[in-house]
């Protein structure tokens, strides 16, 4: 009997210091001012009419930031080389702008120069691959402006790439992208061909880069390098020393076996790359972990519409104890909001940095997104940037760009 009641009196002070040291998160309705999109992109084109996008407050539910211990600037992170953020503007392209801005840095690493290179060269290219697809396929295909970071290493290695000074895609005076219009145009008379069964494929490449030039330009066949002219093949290959194979493109889902290069099941993956490394979850975040910390910064997607992306209030991503606990973040949770449409392909960004702090890691993440230049913390300091718990990372970023050397050890598995 003593011990019965002892073991009842030890079950009730471990559950009360048990109770006493669980975090319970706990979510409020935000309610947000128009922000940068609206107040400084939509303004800076020129289509922008006031009377036409009403700048409405939105309402959100977010977790209460205040029990989570977040960085509070960029300059807490051990970062590497990268370019200052830059705005995507009111284009769907981020995974141009991010896998530049990792590619960017990659050039750096291996050769040690500092390039700005062309994001919407790879967009022009990438439009002209649609259309040949949609001549292919007949129609039957994902037309959206929305790609994966592996259809840049594609655009490179099939017709090269060029500085941002040989080729931005704005207009003169244009002070933001916007391909609303130019995507519209495009949309519809790849629409009108499938209705009308008119499958020109020359024609119509003809007519794409015809709607393209007026928008956003020509590109170049040729520049300029130390009075060279040279092809963008030949200046991606001779000056920028780049192989467009020592890259992996690495996946994390249950859906397709392990240790398999597998498609990565997304309208995005409108060409259905079967390229992507599927490896298990805690080999992943491995490989994450040991790239950055190993000076490798890296290209990730995945999904930024939860209570913990905290954009506004921290340049933050975290995930609150009331959607998850920590402990209970595998595979199978992640799996299973990948497969109820809850974790979707949204975003991509670029990894430049990282932070141990209270025993976890924390990301810095470059972004090209509006999100990441309305509000936050001190946000002058790290405007263009987000701030990504493991934790998010773990359960919400579903694959990455990284080099060969960082995969080395994992690459025998595959066959």
């Amino acid at each position: 009997m003593k011990k019965t009641i002892l073991l009842i009196a030890i079950s009730i002070l471990g559950s009360a210091s048990f109770a006493q040291t669980l975090i319970k998160d706990k979510g409020t309705f935000k309610t947000y001012e128009p922000g940068y999109f609206q107040n400084s992109i939509l303004k800076g084109i020129e289509e922008f009419d006031s009377q036409k996008v009403a700048l409405k407050q939105s309402k959100s539910f977010k977790v209460d930031p205040s029990t989570f211990n977040i960085p509070a600037s960029k300059e807490d992170f051990k970062y590497y080389w990268h370019n200052e953020p830059v705005s995507q503007g009111n284009t769907n392209t981020c995974w141009s702008f991010s896998t530049t801005s990792y590619l960017e840095s990659e050039v750096y690493r291996a050769t040690g120069q500092k390039v700005r290179l062309s994001e919407v060269y790879i967009v022009f290219y990438e439009y002209i691959e649609r259309a040949e697809n949609w001549v292919k396929t007949r129609g039957n295909m994902n037309f959206g402006e929305g790609s994966e970071g592996n259809a840049v290493t594609k655009i490179w290695k099939k017709y090269g790439i060029v500085p941002l000074e040989s080729y931005t895609g704005l207009k003169p005076g244009q002070t933001f992208h916007n391909h609303s219009k130019m995507f519209d145009e495009l949309k519809s008379y790849a629409d009108f061909v499938k209705k009308n069964n008119i499958w020109d494929e020359a024609a119509i490449a003809t007519n794409f880069r015809s709607i393209m030039d007026y928008y956003i330009g020509e590109p170049p066949t040729k520049v300029t390098i130390n009075g060279k002219n040279l092809s963008p093949i030949e200046y991606m290959t001779n000056v920028l020393k780049f192989n467009t194979n020592d890259y992996c493109d690495v996946l994390s889902y249950m859906q397709q076996p392990y240790w398999k290069k597998v498609e990565y099941e997304v309208p995005d993956n409108w060409w259905h790359d079967s390229n992507y490394y599927n490896i298990p979850l805690d080999d992943f975040m491995s490989v994450m972990k040991k790239s950055i910390k190993a000076g490798y910064t890296l290209a990730i997607g995945g999904d930024v519409s939860e209570s913990g992306f905290l954009a506004r209030e921290a340049n933050a991503a975290v995930v609150p104890s009331f959607d998850i606990p920590s402990t209970a973040i595998d595979e199978n949770a992640r799996q299973f909001r990948f497969s109820n449409e809850t974790t979707t392909d949204d975003h991509g960004m670029h990894i430049v940095g990282y932070l141990e702090k209270d025993g976890v890691t924390w990301f810095l993440v470059k972004d090209s997104g509006a999100g990441s230049r309305t509000g936050g913390i001190d946000n002058n300091k790290n405007f263009g940037y987000y701030f990504f718990h493991e934790d998010y990372v773990k359960l919400k970023m579903m694959d990455f760009m990284v080099h060969k050397d960082m995969m080395k050890d994992l690459l025998p598995k595959f066959k």
